[in-house]
């Protein structure tokens, strides 16, 4: 069952909340990385609230992709709009859900094309690797580089994350290109 026959599940700040699943992967970022407008081009369906404001996905939101498969989209990191409380707590949120889950597949943590991992990205990566959760890479706004600096961006990035160019997402929701590969392998994570 490839994706696209998907609908919103459910929205939860305690991911001890969250029932079990068959298989998940999850989206995680900085606010306003592109998250949400991934998601929504992976499902083929505007699930996922997309907002010009960082910050504004403040919930664990859970698309159902299959009969127990689930796509997660993940508050950001970093600047984001809203009250410090509230944004105090995402973290531990977010944490409690990566760990949490021996369904999960995979974290593709979105970095933005031009700009580059931030302090936060690099923290959040490390993060991951201590914790042994499986992560990818997603460039993510790569239509802003331009095709002439495609192949030294693309270097730059894998080593400034520290993985080889070719295990690096290239991702274009704008453009659309990238988005067909990535949600291939989204369903073989998925057992789709």
């Amino acid at each position: 069952m490839p994706l696209g026959e998907v609908r919103f599940l459910v929205s939860q700040t305690d991911p001890s909340l969250l029932g079990p699943c068959q298989a998940e992967i999850a989206f995680a970022g900085r606010s306003n990385a592109g998250k949400s407008s991934l998601l929504n081009a992976l499902l083929r369906k505007n699930l996922a609230r997309v907002s010009g404001t960082p910050g504004r996905t403040r919930t664990i939101s859970v698309f159902l992709v299959g009969r127990e498969q689930w796509m997660v989209d993940l508050p950001g990191y970093g600047y984001a709009s809203g009250p410090a409380a509230s944004r105090a707590g995402w973290g531990p949120m977010i944490e409690g859900y990566m760990t949490g889950r021996e369904s999960l597949r995979m974290v593709f943590v979105l970095i933005d094309a031009e700009i580059g991992p931030t302090k936060l990205d690099l923290q959040m990566l490390r993060w991951l690797q201590s914790e042994g959760v499986p992560w990818r890479v997603v460039a993510a706004k790569a239509d802003q580089i331009s095709a002439s600096r495609v192949q030294a961006r693309k270097s730059e990035l894998a080593q400034a994350v520290g993985v080889r160019a070719e295990d690096l997402a290239w991702v274009s929701v704008l453009k659309g290109y990238g988005v067909r590969e990535l949600r291939r392998d989204a369903e073989a994570l998925l057992g789709l």
